[in-house]
């Protein structure tokens, strides 16, 4: 258990949360107009909504914690060296938000002195259909170390499945684990291993294993910006979340195995290093 004794992580949960519901005022103006993209350095694409989005959330977590470090996906670091560091990825999926689809979050996380210790994922147009009227569009999920995992505003758990013959499992980005032709064949073990595969990828699959909706996630492509959030909204819910090497989650992290109980966890890691 991390010692966050000197943290205040419910005053900081809410002010996250106070930042997402300022990005999603942002986020909701732009969806589905006609928006300008610009390609970064990495040929990911940028559109003025994250830029104003994440320029939102900064402003105010800076302005609440002026002593916290901030790393975030579009406007950079600053104080790296704190203690307590906020990362933020102001829309996580915006090739889908560029495609009109509300597959999408924004995630918030703090990691105090080097452990992930809340996380905040809003998804503020994940049911939106496009069409006018119905109920709500949007779901939050969000954990601190010193409480249970909310989807909502209620608590959830993970699934009780332990044995990979009953698991349900989605992948995400695994350009890399593709290239390597021996890690592709246990892959293609675990594939027959389980009960059902989706690739639901991004934010979602990791809501729905936090839930009980999934039973584990397999990613070779990310960064820590697209799960750092997730990774305690889904160990707080009872899961188990590390790299592919069944490491722990860290600033270099770059692949993702979550499950929902140590004993699938093993035998996935298992097959994947036969």
């Amino acid at each position: 258990m991390t010692n966050t004794s000197e943290l205040d992580l419910d005053h900081a949960l809410d002010v996250a949360l106070q930042a997402v519901q300022a990005a999603e005022n942002i986020i909701k103006r732009y969806f589905r107009s006609d928006l300008d993209v610009i390609a970064k350095e990495d040929a990911s694409p940028v559109t003025q909504a994250d830029i104003e989005s994440e320029g939102v959330i900064r402003q105010i977590l800076q302005q609440a914690f002026p002593q916290h470090g901030f790393y975030g996906e579009e406007t950079g670091t600053t104080s790296m060296q704190s203690d307590s560091i906020w990362l933020v990825d102001p829309i996580d999926g915006t090739k889908s938000f560029v495609r009109q689809s509300g597959f999408f979050s924004t995630q918030i996380a703090l990691m105090h002195k080097g452990k992930l210790v809340l996380g905040v994922s809003n998804a503020p147009c994940i049911f939106d259909s496009g069409q006018t009227g119905g109920g709500p569009t949007g779901e939050t999920a969000f954990a601190t170390r010193s409480g249970k995992a909310m989807i909502n505003h209620e608590a959830v758990a993970v699934s009780r499945v332990e044995n990979l013959q009953q698991c349900f499992m989605s992948a995400g980005n695994l350009s890399s684990l593709a290239a390597d032709v021996g890690a592709w064949r246990r892959y293609g073990d675990l594939v027959t291993s389980v009960a059902r595969t989706r690739g639901y990828g991004d934010f979602y699959h990791y809501h729905q294993l936090s839930r009980g909706q999934a039973d584990l996630v397999v990613e070779s492509d990310v960064n820590i910006l697209d799960i750092a959030a997730l990774s305690v909204i889904v160990e707080q819910a009872g899961g188990v979340f590390t790299d592919l090497d069944g490491g722990p989650i860290g600033l270099q992290t770059r692949s993702v195995l979550a499950a929902s109980n140590p004993q699938l966890h093993r035998q996935a890691l298992a097959i994947l290093h036969g």
